[in-house]
């Protein structure tokens, strides 16, 4: 099984802006507050090393909310009630 990271684009509810992150907090940057683009992070099955070699969990890209492609996804998260007292 291959590892998760790198099957597609993961679409993020942050607006993306190419210098927020310069200047965001380390960490859980949220992203500018208003824009016209969705940030991506991650990178794709598309991405080969010899050219794609920036793409890491934390690359960033951008593209409008209504375009689609099928290297671009999103995560679905639940909360996990704790079991211990």
């Amino acid at each position: 099984m291959r590892p998760a990271r790198h099957a597609v684009w993961e679409w993020c509810a942050d607006h993306h802006h190419s210098t927020y992150y310069r200047i965001a907090p380390r960490d859980n940057p949220t992203g500018p507050s208003q824009g016209t683009t969705r940030a991506l992070r991650g990178g794709s099955y598309l991405c080969h090393d010899s050219y794609c070699n920036r793409y890491r969990n934390s690359a960033r890209s951008a593209d409008t909310p209504d375009s689609s492609t099928g290297n671009t996804g999103f995560r679905t998260v639940a909360g996990v009630a704790s079991t211990t007292p």
